[in-house]
């Protein structure tokens, strides 16, 4: 079974990547399309991150124990957000100083 699974994953990676290498027709191509969609995944991620920790501030009733979890999961949410931003400030000032030497 956990075979299976872990095949179907690798089929889906390998679907949504193959579009985006194959019409790339140069390296500058190639990386700026997985660059896109690895921005694409990674805003999905941290939008699921904020929507799991909304979740839990509204079910955590004032318990104290769900409420540190859902502290910690904001403190996580924040992080990631701020982490995917700058990954991808510093993907567009290496793109721009290696294609315009700026």
């Amino acid at each position: 079974m956990k075979k299976n699974l872990v095949f179907l994953i690798l089929l889906g990676v390998t679907a949504f990547f193959l579009p985006n290498i194959v019409l790339a027709q140069t390296i500058t191509g190639l990386v700026a399309n997985v660059v896109r969609v690895i921005w694409i995944v990674a805003t999905a991620i941290v939008i699921i991150f904020w929507i799991v920790t909304g979740v839990l501030f509204l079910s955590s009733q004032g318990d104290p124990g769900k409420l540190t979890t859902a502290k910690h999961s904001l403190f996580a949410a924040i992080a990631g957000t701020i982490l995917v931003i700058l990954a991808y400030s510093a993907g567009v000032i290496i793109e721009n100083a290696i294609l315009f030497g700026r």
